[in-house]
């Protein structure tokens, strides 16, 4: 996908987008080819498609949190775990400048590059921190990540570290590992909510992939 046919995507899904938010998007092809070819974060054979396969799969939490009215102007308080190289954080911190955005690794080399990204895009509501989930003590609004590990495992790591909701991304059969995370955690159905991402971007590589949301129980 080319920046051309990206900035037509976001600018339909989220009028209110500013150039500058959009010239930060432009700007995110060179950085991650940069980095990429120092420290890997994106297989290489997808780098020409970072703009769809990466940045446009983060902002599918944005265009879902639009859709279910959770895209309040007020500030919030973000965690994105297992960031990489900052997906889908960065692509998020772009499209709220107004939140807080703390991005968290337990690999030192990954978190640099999202670390130097979000500052050669200016990104001052982006922090990174190199460690493991289970040392964090701050309390998020929302935790945010993409397919680090099955829900199962990863609800633990931010049990009683968020208010809000959980965004995970998550793609192929979701079903079973839902019911094992309701039925060990003792959750109610109810709490957890599937929205299909090629509801948003409509193309093939994103028939089975969807933005979970698991609400505070």
């Amino acid at each position: 996908m080319t920046f051309d046919e990206f900035k037509a995507i976001v600018t339909a899904a989220f009028p209110q987008v500013t150039e500058e938010q959009m010239a930060r998007y432009a700007a995110m092809d060179a950085l991650y080819r940069e980095w990429n070819s120092k420290i890997n974060v994106i297989s290489r054979k997808d780098m020409d498609s970072l703009y769809d396969h990466h940045v446009l799969h983060s902002l599918a939490i944005a265009r879902y949190l639009y859709e279910k009215g959770l895209a309040g102007g007020e500030e919030r308080k973000v965690l994105d775990l297992g960031t990489g190289g900052g997906f889908p954080g960065i692509p998020l911190a772009v499209m709220f400048p107004q939140w807080k955005f703390t991005l968290c690794d337990s690999i030192g080399k990954k978190i640099l590059v999202a670390g130097e990204v979000a500052k050669a895009l200016g990104l001052d509501n982006v922090t990174t921190v190199n460690a493991r989930a289970e040392s964090l003590t701050d309390t998020f609004d929302y935790v945010v990540s993409r397919a680090v590990t099955t829900l199962e495992n990863f609800y633990p790591w931010v049990k009683g570290k968020f208010t809000g909701h959980i965004f995970y991304l998550k793609g192929g059969d979701i079903n079973e590992e839902i019911s094992v995370l309701l039925r060990k955690n003792k959750m109610k159905p109810s709490a957890i909510h599937t929205w299909n991402v090629d509801s948003f971007i409509s193309d093939e590589y994103f028939a089975e992939k969807f933005v979970i949301d698991i609400e505070k129980s």
